[in-house]
């Protein structure tokens, strides 16, 4: 469920005996869309999911712990994102990579809250193993299509995979953050933001020694 897309309420949800963890994270994710991630406190989610300030720490050690959960459901849903975009790398690299870059706007766009928490929570990844590998199992599908570009270059010109991957990570995010997100930090842009998405990696790879026509990634050649 994506809280971002839920609207009309604006009190705390009924609580059901036994699935509090599922209720606090519902709970985090809608404030998240509402608040952001920093504006709200552990006994707000707490009373979001309509149950005392107390009954949150039989699952989460604090906030922090609830955040760190709510990130590592965010990247498990991105990762899966980006591999369905990747598709193995067909029915060629260079229009599977096309769709990893429209799959990772359209998730920040779909999904704000856990996108919100996943990179603007301050909870860094070393606070959870399961957060921490979790974040790098996304960043893998980034890398390992980056590494299928890469293949296609003469061996004296390939430049570092993880460089590389770092560079297209960086465009992918600054741009889903400025201008193709889902909530109100989204800014206006003349343009979609696949489109220019699409526009700095082809001037980034073209700057690499790869030539990718405007006739499509598909017809991609060196």
């Amino acid at each position: 469920m994506s809280w971002s897309r839920q609207g009309g309420r604006s009190g705390p949800r009924g609580y059901h005996h036994g699935n509090l963890k599922e209720a606090l994270i519902d709970a985090a994710l809608k404030l998240i869309a509402q608040k952001g991630p920093a504006g709200f406190t552990f006994a707000e989610a707490a009373r979001w999911a309509g149950v005392s300030p107390a009954a949150p720490y039989r699952h989460f050690r604090d906030r922090d712990e609830l955040m760190a959960d709510v990130a590592q459901r965010g990247f498990d849903q991105f990762e899966a994102v980006l591999a369905r975009a990747w598709d193995g790398g067909r029915p060629d690299a260079f229009t599977a990579f096309d769709r990893v870059g429209k799959a990772y706007l359209q998730f920040a766009r779909s999904e704000p809250a856990y996108y919100s928490a996943m990179f603007e929570a301050g909870i860094p990844p070393e606070a959870s193993a399961e957060l921490r590998e979790a974040g790098e199992r996304a960043f893998a599908v980034l890398r390992a299509a980056t590494e299928r570009l890469v293949s296609t270059m003469p061996a004296q010109d390939r430049p570092p995979v993880l460089m590389m991957a770092l560079h297209i990570w960086a465009l992918s995010h600054g741009i889903a953050s400025l201008f193709g997100r889902g909530d109100a930090a989204r800014r206006a842009l003349p343009m979609s933001a696949e489109d220019l998405l699409e526009a700095a990696v082809l001037i980034y790879l073209r700057g690499l020694g790869l030539t990718v026509p405007a006739g499509g990634a598909s017809s991609a050649r060196l």
